[in-house]
């Protein structure tokens, strides 16, 4: 089933610009390298925190008054399909 298209013109040709670079190599890891979780990786910067938000104007406004993210945070959005 087509989607209707939301996204703008300018907001089109970003996306575009975007996924028409290159791709990134894969990670020169040393031979026998375990793979590890996600969280093993975040967790030297910083611990991974789970919020609940809404999308309002294309902006995400956090559901929890009392959660505080520093300035320049660095964010991983996962939607859920609010059909």
């Amino acid at each position: 089933m087509p989607v209707a298209q939301e996204r703008s013109a300018e907001r089109r040709a970003q996306d575009e610009q975007i996924a028409s670079e290159p791709r990134l190599p894969p990670p020169d890891l040393p031979a026998g390298t375990a793979p590890l979780p996600v969280e093993a990786h975040l967790a030297r910067r910083a611990r991974p925190l789970a919020v609940a938000g809404v999308v309002e104007n294309g902006m995400v406004r956090l559901l929890d008054p009392g959660v505080k993210l520093r300035e320049r945070t660095r964010v991983i959005v996962v939607a859920a399909d609010g059909g």
